[in-house]
């Protein structure tokens, strides 16, 4: 039978990081959370508990996510944020796995609690993200802020699991405006780092697809208000950040 380790980075999470461990604890066999020195009561919401605690500067999202896993002491990960925990349904799925391991990694759908609403539509939802995986095959890659877990992709098959990672994300617009700004510009500064273009008809085609895309394709319509502003900040994120990488390449010309 395998051994899960489930595995957390934080900063200043106090309100949110004990259902995601209450979440873990019937599943996992250890648990890490890699703080990056936290100014809240994460540290002492967490040590209330059997887990590991490590205080460690902050990376980057990608390079903190991987240094929390090569810590853990099985290979089998469990993968959350601090905002997100595990239904019930999704916690029956992950035992299951114990006796049953049959991929290198398995998809969860994520469903987004967003302004009072649990959001059903736009491309919030299902949001697949490959969260329970081998770390022999896989490792955090993607463009920071917008990590994700990349498997081999020659040697490596992914599943699907049961149930759903509950995200509680923004609990007002302008909480929601203010990380937008903030993702964006981090955004921008990766895409500069890599070399990326910001051409014009990327800052109107790719805003409008997403748009169209979350709204309609994906029937955000259904969410109602949350559903248009889900969308419209969908599109306003592609939006700003390449407009903020152009002035990136100005500057810098």
């Amino acid at each position: 039978m395998i051994k899960f380790s489930g595995v957390i980075i934080t900063y200043n999470e106090e309100a949110k990081i004990e259902r995601c461990l209450k979440s873990l604890l019937p599943v996992v066999d250890e648990i890490i959370v890699v703080d990056s020195f936290s100014k809240d009561n994460t540290k002492s919401i967490c040590e209330k508990y059997n887990i590991t605690f490590i205080e460690q500067t902050f990376l980057g999202y990608v390079e903190q996510k991987n240094f929390a896993m090569n810590v853990a002491s099985h290979d089998y990960i469990v993968s959350l944020d601090a905002d997100e925990a595990l239904s019930e349904t999704l916690q029956k799925s992950i035992l299951e796995l114990k006796s049953n391991w049959v991929y290198d990694g398995y998809y969860c759908k994520r469903l987004n609690y967003f302004c009072g609403q649990w959001i059903k539509h736009t491309t919030w939802y299902p949001d697949k993200k490959l969260r329970v995986f081998n770390r022999k095959k896989a490792q955090w890659g993607g463009i920071n802020p917008h990590d994700k877990i990349i498997l081999d992709p020659v040697k490596s098959k992914a599943g699907f699991l049961k149930g759903d990672i509950l995200h509680k994300t923004y609990q007002s617009y302008s909480e929601f405006n203010k990380q937008v700004e903030n993702f964006t510009t981090i955004s921008a500064n990766s895409y500069f780092k890599l070399g990326k273009k910001a051409p014009i008809y990327k800052i109107v085609l790719n805003p409008t697809w997403a748009f169209f895309q979350s709204y309609i394709i994906k029937l955000g319509f259904l969410d109602g208000l949350n559903g248009l502003i889900i969308s419209v900040q969908t599109a306003n994120t592609r939006f700003l950040k390449y407009i903020k990488l152009r002035e990136l390449i100005k500057q810098n010309r």
